[in-house]
């Protein structure tokens, strides 16, 4: 520790892009001669990987920078992602922040943190996203877990969804070359990991860059590609991927997808609305028969896939005869799960000029029956599997309830423990087992038994 340059916390808000971008600039503090502390600690750098997806995350960006002021006054305040980008001036001028670094910026973090070290001169390292067309090369070494890696493949966003800042933030699609995402793999294969999640900002858009622009003409072939080339390195047992458009679940690409036997029959469809009329408005370019029919082939070339979702409910001007209708398209879709998100109004999109906004009053009242229906189609979900073997990757073992038991989730992620009964499992951690279902043990975890 006397040798290092310093210490550096970070801290990662939002999605797992983020935490991915997180994990990898560590790697480059680390290269530099940096040690990596925890963000409660006492640091000399504090770097803050923002989130601005709602106004919510805005604001806990501001506080924890100011949170890590207040921690140590002498130390260097970074500011970095999707909240720089969203609110450039303001942090600019906030007192608690002496570095701003933006998207497509972070792998240059080491060399502005430093060249900030040398005269103590605010700096702003903020580039136009929506014109840059290249994608940000950044690598991992360690994904912060034992079992599964995070990987990401590409970023940027072109559907400009009418309540989404992210295609302003994150700017337009960009795809990561195949050899980079390949080698990083293989090297984490080395390190140990068993399962990977593929994740982009707008992970169906893979391959759809500049040359490229017509996402539904691409059909998916582009990921299928680099899919393939994943499914094919040795040592790699799972793949799991990140959210995909619903528009990409055709015949043509399932009927491909699941050739690829190391896919995870996990797929998360973010819906946000099973109206057609808030659809429209949410600029969604999908029909609810669309997203129903995606279901059903994923349902006739999968055993029973795990289907999750997104949901918004009181969206501006949403009736109560449109949320009717979203409440039992959820139920007839039935969800394996389902995220359930009020609507907050996110300035500068198209939505938060949308009239009437809905009350949080009835907000709260439609989120809670969504998740009561949330809680009882999951619960269905997890019964079908009761007396059934699972495949079960262990990641960790813990305590529920009092008793000891060795956690993993199987390729559909349903989260199952199995007791140790007082004696050393730990060998189990990071391999796969058998494990037969025996019961629901509480809320979100299935009990099981090895063998």
């Amino acid at each position: 520790m006397n040798n290092t340059k310093g210490l550096v916390a970070f801290l990662t808000l939002g999605c797992k892009v983020n935490t991915y971008e997180t994990n990898a600039m560590q790697l480059l503090f680390r290269q530099a001669g940096y040690s990596i502390v925890e963000f409660t600690d006492t640091a000399d750098i504090y770097i803050v990987n923002t989130c601005s997806v709602t106004n919510m995350a805005d604001r806990k960006s501001r506080q924890m920078l100011h949170k890590a002021k207040k921690k140590n006054p002498n130390a260097i305040i970074v500011a970095a992602g999707c909240y720089v980008q969203a609110a450039k001036e303001l942090l600019e001028q906030d007192d608690s922040v002496d570095v701003v670094v933006g998207n497509n910026q972070k792998n240059r973090i080491v060399e502005i943190v430093e060249s900030y070290m040398v005269d103590h001169q605010e700096c702003s390292f903020i580039v136009d996203v929506s014109k840059d067309s290249n994608y940000e090369c950044m690598y991992i070494e360690d994904a912060g877990e034992r079992t599964r890696a995070c990987i990401k493949i590409q970023d940027g966003c072109n559907q400009f969804c009418s309540y989404c800042i992210i295609p302003y933030t994150r700017g337009r699609v960009r795809s990561r070359a195949e050899e980079d995402i390949v080698s990083e793999i293989t090297n984490l294969v080395q390190q140990g990991y068993k399962e990977f999640v593929i994740n982009g900002i707008h992970l169906s858009s893979y391959g759809a860059d500049e040359q490229n622009k017509d996402f539904v003409r691409l059909a998916g072939k582009p990921l299928l590609h680099i899919l393939e080339k994943i499914n094919g390195i040795k040592g790699v047992e799972r793949i799991r991927l990140g959210s995909l458009e619903p528009r990409i679940i055709t015949e043509e690409f399932v009927s491909q997808l699941v050739k690829n036997e190391k896919i995870c029959p996990h797929f998360h469809l973010s819906l946000q609305s099973g109206c057609d009329e808030t659809l429209k408005r949410m600029n969604r370019k999908y029909t609810t028969k669309e997203f129903l029919d995606g279901c059903a082939i994923l349902r006739k070339y999968y055993k029973e896939p795990a289907i999750t979702t997104d949901v918004i409910v009181g969206f501006p001007m949403e009736t109560e005869e449109e949320f009717q209708q979203t409440y039992a398209f959820l139920e007839k879709v039935s969800f394996s799960q389902m995220h359930i998100f009020k609507y907050s109004v996110r300035k500068g999109t198209r939505a938060e000029k949308m009239t009437p906004q809905i009350g949080e009053n009835i907000k709260t009242e439609r989120s809670n029956k969504l998740l009561a229906l949330n809680h009882k189609l999951q619960t269905a979900y997890e019964e079908t599997f009761v007396c059934k073997e699972q495949k079960v990757l262990f990641e960790e073992v813990t305590t529920i309830n009092n008793k000891k038991y060795i956690v993993g989730h199987n390729e559909r992620y349903l989260k199952i423990a199995v007791p140790t009964y007082e004696t050393n499992m730990e060998h189990l951690l990071n391999t796969i087992c058998h494990v037969k279902i025996e019961n629901i043990l509480e809320a979100n975890v299935l009990l099981g038994k090895i063998g």
